[in-house]
């Protein structure tokens, strides 16, 4: 009799682990940091548009190099793409 209840409890332990690790993955943590990446994206995205166009009109005046200008074109494009580059490289990574 114990060792059918011994048997019972280790197929449901056995059952069961899977999911543990399953649920562990979603913390507050994880949920806040992506509210506050949503929010920082929402709200600097028109600062983006007139930061790229403030860059184009300083270089076409000739008061910036174009360097400056493309340089500045590519952080705000890092700053966005941000979360496709670190998929990316974490693919690459096999994780």
């Amino acid at each position: 009799m114990r060792s059918v209840s011994m048997c019972r409890f280790l197929c449901a332990t056995a059952l069961a682990s899977p999911v543990l690790p399953a649920l562990a993955q979603t913390s507050p943590f994880a949920t806040g940091t992506a509210a506050f990446q949503s929010n920082f994206l929402t709200i600097l995205t028109p600062v983006a548009v007139i930061a790229v166009m403030a860059l184009g009109v300083g270089a076409w005046f000739n008061r910036i190099s174009w360097g400056w200008a493309g340089g500045g074109a590519l952080g705000i494009m890092l700053v966005f793409g941000a979360p496709q580059v670190v998929s990316w490289i974490r693919g690459l990574a096999g994780v």
